[in-house]
């Protein structure tokens, strides 16, 4: 599985780059907007730090208006994704990005059926919500193993994008459905590290070296 870092913040990205396991960056206006950086400077910042797929979003609801953005967006970088919302104008964009060979993330995806439409349009990356599906009481999960089912039994390209991830759990579930990719806060990325059993056997190790050298 690819970890991407939903995240605009330089600093949090550089540490995930650190640890050796960011393969992405996904972003959006909102996230941005944490920032003091200017939006369009941002993703030319983390181009520079992330090799991989970073994904910048088009505000524009209507196609035409969506390919003028998507064509400034793909001048910051080769690495640049354009995010697309999932709408009938939206699912136009992804169709004529996609014929000119430029990778586009459908976001916002909420049903399996809007997946499906996403796929055939020729969308390189799904982004289905999952903890905002948990937030209303309907199973984030199984709307990931519904697009992963339904992917494989038609051998589509797109890359499911486990996207609005809340917790480790969220991660290791979509990690054994089959899931390509899971975005997540850096918070989520230090909680997959943590566990406490780790933490009280390297304090053990610790005390009993530093114990075994006291005896010499």
């Amino acid at each position: 599985m690819k970890f991407f870092i939903d995240t605009c913040n330089l600093d949090q990205i550089k540490e995930a780059m650190d640890m050796g396991v960011l393969d992405g960056v996904t972003t959006n206006p909102s996230l941005a907007a944490k920032e003091t950086m200017p939006y369009r400077k941002l993703l030319e910042e983390i181009c520079k730090i992330v090799p991989g797929p970073v994904s910048a979003e088009v505000i524009s609801t209507e196609h035409k208006a969506m390919i003028a953005e998507s064509d400034e967006l793909i001048k910051i970088a080769d690495n640049i994704v354009i995010k697309i919302p999932t709408i009938a104008e939206g699912l136009k964009a992804v169709k004529t990005l996609a014929d000119r060979k430029i990778p586009v993330n459908s976001t916002l995806v909420f049903s399996a059926s809007q997946a499906l439409l996403v796929a055939k349009a020729g969308a390189a990356y799904v982004s289905p919500f999952i903890g905002r599906l948990d937030d209303i009481s309907t199973s984030g999960m199984e709307l990931i193993e519904q697009i992963v089912t339904i992917y494989a039994n038609y051998q589509f390209k797109t890359e499911v994008l486990v996207a609005s991830v809340r917790h480790p759990m969220h991660v290791v579930e979509s990690a054994l459905i089959g899931a390509d990719v899971c975005t997540m806060p850096l918070s989520v990325i230090h909680q997959l590290i943590k566990h406490p059993l780790t933490d009280i056997g390297l304090e053990k190790f610790l005390s009993d070296y530093k114990n075994s050298q006291a005896n010499k």
